[in-house]
């Protein structure tokens, strides 16, 4: 389901982009892996078809996509390469800052063709900013800068301090963060991705002691009254892009190992079976059920988007009752993708084990990206709570 108004041709010519761009993923998948990092020519490849701009505003050069189109390029890539879609999917998240920033700041940050963002999760007590005239001065140690290694800009969010030591606090009464924006040369690389799955996302810590940074490199992350560009695309916070983001990489990552599975099935025979895998009763019935959890998980989550997509043309606004939607949508992608691979996996039997075999990587991926928050099965609980009447516990977004 893709309803909302959404330009056809651009999504076609953005579709067609990323099925070029998979075909090389794969071919490079074994330089990704190994080096942990995307190379320097699939960068430029993403570069030159404006991947990376995506989500930028048209303001700024960028492609202002309506995020059903943007979702089905990343679950695209996904089906070449977990790693650069995962990578672009957290690049793509942060150049959601853009239209908090001054636009002549903006443009300095994203108006090159290298004008790549990254930063890691705002983890509680990672970092902090001491308010002195001019900006802030930054001091902390983040992790899993995703896509950093092509970026040429870091960014972090932290709780904001005054120079006597008070923390500040905003008008909810909860500790006023801020967002920091920094050229990468200006940070330490701190060259810790050594992990089993997503390996070449290269997500490296970072670390400033004491740095300053101006305010005009500063935002209130997802705070509308910052706000600078008003199309529908930016009443969507980054938080939710990070969702339907992440849940379409797990998407395309099981469809890429559900289609290798096929391919196995069609010629393996197992010891001591007298037919091949597709000839398999139990087969036959495990690959009919992935077929429609992958289905119906897509359908749902970008039924959701589709709805969210329409307020925000019509409305200018998205209401509060699809939030939790979201993030029960993505949620359960992301868990039913998790399942189909390791269904896929296991049938494929010992062969399955091997690097060479296409759903040997594929499932390290998956679990390395279940792993992280957007996965977590607390979300379920989190929005029965909501359904039923009750306070969440836990934030819908981050």
């Amino acid at each position: 389901m893709d309803g909302g108004i959404v330009d056809t041709r651009l999504r076609k010519d953005y579709l067609d982009r990323a099925r070029e761009l998979q075909s090389m993923l794969r071919e490079a998948g074994d330089e990704i892996e190994r080096n942990r990092e995307l190379p320097s020519h699939i960068v430029n490849a993403m570069i030159d078809r404006g991947i990376f701009k995506m989500l930028l505003p048209r303001s700024l050069g960028g492609a202002e996509l309506d995020p059903l189109t943007y979702t089905a390029v990343l679950e695209t890539l996904a089906q070449g390469d977990a790693s650069a879609a995962w990578a672009l999917g957290q690049n793509s998240g942060c150049s959601m800052i853009a239209p908090y920033l001054d636009p002549e700041i903006a443009r300095e940050v994203f108006g090159g063709a290298r004008g790549i963002l990254a930063w890691g999760p705002d983890l509680p007590g990672a970092g902090r900013g001491v308010k002195v005239d001019g900006g802030y001065r930054v001091s902390g140690t983040w992790g899993f800068a995703t896509g950093s290694r092509h970026a040429s800009w870091l960014g972090c969010h932290i709780p904001i301090f005054e120079a006597d030591g008070t923390q500040r606090m905003g008008p909810n009464g909860r500790p006023y963060t801020r967002t920091m924006v920094f050229r990468k040369s200006e940070a330490e690389i701190i060259d810790n991705w050594q992990v089993l799955g997503l390996r070449g996302t290269g997500s490296d810590s970072y670390k400033l002691d004491d740095h300053f940074v101006p305010d005009a490199f500063t935002a209130g992350r997802d705070n509308a009254s910052e706000l600078r560009e008003k199309g529908p695309l930016y009443q969507f916070t980054s938080g939710m892009i990070y969702a339907m983001s992440f849940s379409h990489v797990s998407l395309g990552i099981a469809r890429g190992a559900y289609d290798a599975f096929i391919d196995i099935a069609r010629n393996k025979t197992p010891r001591g079976a007298k037919g091949t895998l597709r000839e398999n009763n139990v087969i036959q019935s495990q690959i009919g059920q992935a077929e429609a959890k992958l289905k119906s998980a897509r359908a749902y989550v970008r039924g959701v988007i589709a709805e969210m997509w329409d307020e925000a043309q019509t409305r200018g606004s998205i209401s509060a009752e699809q939030h939790p939607q979201l993030r029960l949508s993505s949620t359960w992608a992301i868990n039913q993708a998790r399942e189909v691979v390791a269904t896929v996996y296991h049938s494929a039997g010992s062969s399955a084990i091997f690097e060479g075999n296409p759903l040997e990587r594929r499932m390290r991926d998956i679990h390395a990206g279940t792993q992280q928050g957007q996965g977590r099965p607390v979300h379920f609980e989190t929005v029965g709570q909501i359904l039923m009447g009750l306070p969440p516990e836990g934030r819908m977004f981050r």
